[in-house]
């Protein structure tokens, strides 16, 4: 089975992808959704690496959707493009945050993942402490 890549002639095979995660871990940005205490989403572009049967993000510590996800692990997932436009549907999803002890692991899949620079970030964290948080995101 094949699906047309967005107009193009081109098509990518999708033989073999059976869970949305399997399609999510391909797409270069993901669209990570967080709720406000009133209900209000909050959605925001972010990379994704794949470990497991979780998708992890990186991001700042301090960050609104890190908070929101400290008071809540609702959340809903959907492939992105840089600037945020989604290019599939939004999926629920389950978000927690990751111990620090994660961190080796969630850096080097992005620098894998994401060329030179996945590589700056993960040398940018080690050289410089930067106060980043590891997210893992799930669907059940």
């Amino acid at each position: 089975m094949t699906v047309p890549s967005g107009g193009g002639s081109v098509a990518r095979s999708v033989v073999g992808v059976t869970t949305p995660i399997d399609v999510l871990q391909d797409a270069k940005y993901v669209l990570l959704t967080t709720f406000r205490k009133d209900g209000t989403p909050v959605a925001t572009p972010v990379w994704a690496v794949r470990i497991g049967d979780e998708l992890r993000v990186w991001t700042i510590r301090d960050s609104g959707k890190v908070k929101r996800i400290r008071r809540s692990s609702r959340a809903q997932i959907a492939p992105c493009t840089m600037r945020g436009n989604p290019r599939g549907p939004a999926i629920d999803a389950t978000a927690r945050l990751l111990p620090d002890s994660e961190a080796p692991a969630v850096l080097d899949a992005l620098a894998a993942k994401y060329g030179l620079m996945g590589w700056w970030t993960r040398m940018m964290q080690r050289f410089t402490g930067d106060t980043r948080a590891g997210v893992g995101v799930t669907i059940p």
